[in-house]
């Protein structure tokens, strides 16, 4: 089975160790010390019998002209997360290509990395931190300790509320994290049932409630056109004093500028691994219960390797005639990322 990377060069040991590289050359015919970062400049002859078609970030888009000078063509095996940017409408109209994705293998890290956060959060890390760090002192004195307490109510992560936005792939593997610890766990999402939900150990809810009764509110949906904007001025006024948002999805799905005036004048909290271009003098830089970091809860360094092993257990299933393990629902397009 000939089988070809269509992908930055550079990418492919990101991806792949050398012996998850050796194990794909035994089950497929590939040169992977030549891949393909544009299928447009391929010679014909190069594409006319590949019969899988390995992407990843960067990979240029599979469409109809592509479609065509690859007419054996029965696979597209996505080492990344969504395929939006690399799948075609061209390939879901052919009707006989399998696509994959390594969104389950992605989603690992973000769970873990959200899970970390949330724990964090239930102590008020960033606003016991700020405060610790203007007055340079251990609240010593009962008076001082008490107002500490009455400036973060609900101080603890014992019997707190975590609300999670979205039942994704992320947010399931978050709210099954969330099971050996003492908390409860509200989850809105329209797509999925309250039985469904009960499942994870959580109460299905509206957003609005949501917002007002969570002590952390971690966001998790998919950026659609549905979606965007979802997380209004409204629903973050809801917020209690003190509590937290947390975003490692998509910024589009928030109102930045209602979540910059909450976080910067102090109210509630904010970890963003997800943001809109801030200019370097954005109020949010400065603010002391803001973290800020630079999209780092996805897949980096060694954790790419679990995708590569994605990829690699989809060719071993294509290779013995089984169906794929994480096939990427035609149907579900709207609403997934």
């Amino acid at each position: 089975m000939r089988a070809l990377a269509a992908m930055p060069a550079a990418l492919v040991a990101q991806i792949f160790t050398p012996q998850q590289q050796e194990l794909l050359g035994a089950l497929v015919d590939i040169d992977l010390s030549r891949p393909v970062p544009d299928l447009a400049a391929a010679a014909d002859a190069e594409l006319r019998d590949v019969e899988v078609l390995l992407t990843g970030w960067g990979s240029p888009m599979v469409d109809a002209a592509a479609l065509a000078r690859m007419p054996r063509l029965r696979a597209v095996v996505h080492t990344a997360g969504t395929v939006r940017f690399v799948v075609s409408d061209a390939v879901w109209e052919q009707g006989d290509v399998v696509v994959t994705s390594a969104t389950e293998a992605n989603a690992v890290p973000v769970a873990e990395y959200t899970l970390a956060q949330i724990l964090l959060a239930g102590k008020r890390t960033l606003q016991q931190e700020a405060a610790y760090r203007r007055q340079r002192q251990r609240a010593g004195t009962a008076a001082a300790a008490h107002a500490v307490r009455r400036s973060m109510p609900r101080v603890g992560a014992f019997g707190a509320v975590v609300g999670l936005i979205g039942a994704s792939r992320i947010g399931c593997l978050v709210a099954e994290h969330l099971q050996r610890f003492d908390l409860e766990v509200l989850i809105s999402d329209p797509y999925v049932d309250a039985q469904q939900i009960e499942q994870l150990g959580a109460t299905k809810v509206e957003l609005p409630e949501l917002f007002s009764r969570s002590d952390v509110v971690s966001l998790h949906a998919p950026d659609v056109p549905s979606t965007r904007g979802m997380v209004s001025a409204e629903l973050l006024a809801l917020m209690q004093n003190g509590t937290t948002f947390i975003n490692t999805a998509r910024p589009a799905l928030v109102d930045e500028d209602a979540l910059r005036a909450e976080c910067v004048s102090g109210r509630i909290a904010a970890v963003l691994d997800v943001h809109e271009d801030l200019s370097p003098d954005d109020a949010l830089w400065e603010a002391p219960t803001v973290s800020i970091t630079p999209h780092i809860a996805g897949s980096q360094g060694n954790e790419l390797h679990r995708m590569g092993e994605a990829a690699l257990e989809e060719v071993r299933r294509l290779s013995a005639g089984e169906p794929p393990r994480w096939p990427v629902d035609r149907a579900a397009r709207g609403t997934s990322a």
